[in-house]
Order: structure tokens, then C-alpha cells, then sequence
């Protein structure tokens, strides 16, 4: 009998539960889209969600009231809790700087899932799960490449081989 249980089980332990959710919501944060079976996605939609809502607590509209200590401290607890909960500080950095703002006007209702076809093998409803306010794909590999060239030093001038070799000859 399954009384008073609020977690969808899913057939798993709750540690690879939490981590296969988690997972999700990152790829579905990092990506935007993200495709699975319908149980899997309205279990990860739920936790995106508060998330997202988690991210949009650190606007400056939700801490006008607050003075100046108050609201650094609420700034780094959301924060701490987004990367508790997530882990990945990309993501954390994305959904504060992007996704908070894109959604500051929404009061919920964040993502969508979309029924597809079932799976043939074992007739399992499938769907899409993805932001209602989402990028395009080539909006997001823009970003991303944009990103990687960020990140690139500049490249020092390489000094010839040949004048090593030739100290450590005259060095003998």
C-alpha cells in the first residue's frame, strides 16, 4: 500500500533516483530540450521548476526590501543552494545571469513536455521536455562557441628547437 508517498519511486533506489534527476535537470537546463518517457520527465519537471523559481529569488525586484548585508546574504544562500542541488557552476552562473532574467515576468510554468509516439520495444510514452522560453540550437552553439573563444589564451611565440640542441652541444 502507498500511502502518504510523495516520490514517484520510478523503480530505482532514491540515490540513483536523485542522481538520474538531477542529471536530467542539468541536461535540460544546459540544453533546453531534453527527451525521455513521461514519468521521468513530470518527476523532472517538478524539480526544474523550483529551481528555476530558486534562481529567480536572487533579482534585485525579490530583494529591493532588504538592506545591504540581508541581501548578500540571500544572494549566497540561493546561490550555494543552486550549486548544492546542481553541482555544476556553469549551469548555476546560466540560470542567474540568463534564465532568471528571461523568467522574471513568469509566475511559474517554466517548461512544457510534449507527448511523442511510444517506444516501440516497450510501448513506453515518450516525450519532450523543454522551456517555454527557449533558444534556438544555433542561438545556443553561437554561445558556446563564443564561450570557448573566451576562454582561449593567446598563444606565445615558440622559441626554435634547434638552439636547445645547440647549448646542450656546447655545454659537453
Amino acid at each position: 500500500m502507498n500511502k502518504r508517498n510523495k516520490v514517484k519511486q520510478l523503480n530505482r533506489s532514491a540515490d540513483h533516483r536523485k542522481a538520474m534527476i538531477q542529471n536530467m535537470v542539468i541536461s535540460l537546463l544546459r540544453h533546453e530540450r531534453i527527451e525521455s518517457s513521461v514519468a521521468k520527465l513530470k518527476v523532472a519537471r517538478s524539480y526544474a521548476e523550483r529551481i528555476i523559481t530558486r534562481a529567480k529569488k536572487n533579482l534585485d525586484a525579490n530583494l529591493a526590501n532588504l538592506d545591504e548585508q540581508k541581501k548578500n546574504a540571500a544572494i549566497l544562500h540561493n546561490t550555494r543552494y543552486l550549486y548544492s542541488h546542481l553541482g555544476d557552476q556553469e549551469i548555476v552562473n546560466k540560470l542567474l545571469k540568463d534564465l532568471a532574467n528571461r523568467y522574471a515576468e513568469r509566475v511559474g510554468g517554466y517548461t512544457r513536455i510534449i507527448r511523442l509516439v511510444n517506444r516501440p520495444s516497450d510501448n513506453t510514452a515518450m516525450g519532450i521536455l523543454e522551456l517555454v522560453d527557449r533558444k534556438t540550437q544555433d542561438e545556443l552553439k553561437a554561445e558556446a562557441k563564443a564561450k570557448r573563444e573566451e576562454k582561449k589564451p593567446a598563444k606565445k611565440e615558440e622559441k626554435p628547437k634547434k638552439a636547445k640542441k645547440e647549448k646542450a652541444a656546447t655545454a659537453k
